[in-house]
């Protein structure tokens, strides 16, 4: 295969090309929701950041959901990858691990943003293939995270492990607008007698995962 540069978002036919294409339209997608919530990025949006049209956004990816739903497998891989480092390594205390997996999250706002819609906004306005293609990445993701904490937590089945992680996901896609607020929001809950309805995401995460978990250990 010869190394020949393909020149910016002529149309890809190669294999390779294509996924180049398809990982710049990712980069772009990152880079926008650095700046601004995921609802403000259009298909036009991620064209003007890139210097083209939607239309050609729409070769490699059929909707705005649909780079969004690529750049949250993208992410989860990439974080995945990285926890091996982030968590303590065994013989180590359950709630060690648990904190150290809402800390890992906590420091990826991006990733947490994505997931959260996943329900709501990402799984809409894609195709069944679409969807049926990100739930196997998922499991696979998922299956990936069940094994790092049975290795750190060997009293739990390799089911419930499983298990947790799908508790995990429900328990983000809830907790992280609540701990994301709008500005009118934080204006209201500045009164001190309203200090208890303010969450921290990296907190309350670590401590429904602690008692998840506390819950799979006890059943089995």
């Amino acid at each position: 295969m010869d190394d020949v540069e393909v020149p910016a978002f002529q149309r890809a036919r190669r294999p390779e090309h294509r996924e180049l294409r398809r990982q710049e339209i990712l980069d772009a997608a990152e880079s926008l929701l650095a700046e601004m919530p995921a609802e403000e990025i259009s298909l036009r949006e991620l064209g003007r950041r890139l210097g083209v049209s939607k239309t050609h956004v729409v070769r490699y990816f059929e909707s705005r959901e649909g780079v969004f739903l690529g750049l949250l497998n993208r992410l989860r891989s990439s974080w995945l990858d990285a926890l091996g480092e982030e968590w303590p390594t065994p013989p180590c205390e359950p709630d060690q691990v648990m904190r150290a997996w809402a800390g890992s999250l906590a420091s990826r706002p991006i990733l947490c943003q994505l997931w959260s819609l996943l329900p709501s906004v990402l799984e809409r306005n894609v195709s069944a293939e679409t969807v049926r293609v990100y739930k196997f990445t998922d499991l696979e993701h998922r299956t990936r995270l069940a094994k790092l904490v049975r290795d750190r937590v060997p009293a739990l089945t390799a089911d419930d492990a499983l298990t947790l992680t799908e508790y995990a996901v429900v328990s983000l896609v809830g907790l992280w607008p609540f701990s994301n607020p709008t500005p009118t929001v934080v204006e209201a809950t500045a009164d001190p007698r309203l200090a208890g309805s303010r969450v921290d995401f990296a907190t309350m995460y670590g401590e429904i995962l602690q008692t998840t978990l506390a819950g799979l250990l006890t059943r089995a």
